[in-house]
């Protein structure tokens, strides 16, 4: 956490009865607020932690803010719902390609003309 808060993000702890509910790690980019980290702690998910968590930010911290911007890993169905039930849509889809293997770079050789 600390390498996150020492290179421009912010971060809130939320608490219930002096217990730890979770927290929020941000930062503000020229056109968005993007959400790097959202997290709550089992015991306090479905209680509305989340949600009003997310209200105190949009109110208190992010209250110049015009835009959100956060990353939901498409095997996270749960997180999926959990955003869009609170009004955040689909944005963009970013895709990744893990090379594991170097060995066989032969075969996995893609020559296409692109005119």
């Amino acid at each position: 956490m600390s390498r996150w808060l020492g290179s421009g993000y912010t971060a809130v702890i939320f608490s219930v009865d002096d217990k730890t509910a979770g927290y929020a790690l941000w930062r503000s980019e020229p056109e968005h607020i993007y959400l790097r980290q959202f997290y709550v702690e089992p015991e306090f998910r479905r209680k509305g932690i989340g949600e009003s968590g997310v209200r105190w930010l949009i109110n208190n911290a992010w209250n110049d803010a015009e835009r959100l911007r956060l990353d939901v890993l498409v095997s996270n169905g749960t997180a999926y719902k959990f955003w869009s039930s609170i009004g955040f849509e689909d944005y963009c889809i970013t895709m990744e390609l893990e090379i594991a293997d170097r060995s066989n770079d032969a075969e996995f050789n893609c020559t296409r003309d692109l005119r």
